[in-house]
């Protein structure tokens, strides 16, 4: 099994509010990339949004290959989303990406 630190993009269509960011942020704790050698080093935030509504969830999946650690992301990325009272329409996201791979955790 090894770590992928993952990047998903996706873009708020309507903005999102202090609360909403807070419970989104809440929702993917368990997959902060702080937990890893590379996002710690690099201060991988969780959850980065722009000023043009556009946004990144960085995650760590524990995973056996690539396209599983891609697959376990967008689901981890659509259900915390989901937590915080978001859908596919108010927040679609892009395709996951492998960010870096780091199987030490601290």
């Amino acid at each position: 099994m090894t770590t992928y630190v993952i990047s998903v993009p996706g873009t708020f269509t309507a903005g999102i509010g202090t609360d909403t960011r807070t419970r989104l942020a809440r929702a993917l704790r368990p997959a902060d990339p702080h937990g890893t050698r590379m996002g710690s080093a690099e201060d991988l935030d969780v959850l980065s949004v722009n000023d043009d509504n556009t946004f990144t969830l960085r995650l760590t999946v524990d995973a056996d290959t690539r396209p599983h650690a891609e697959e376990a992301a967008r689901r981890l990325a659509g259900d915390a989303l989901r937590d915080a009272g978001l859908d596919e329409r108010s927040a679609p996201l892009g395709p996951a990406v492998v960010t870096g791979i780091d199987s030490e955790i601290r």
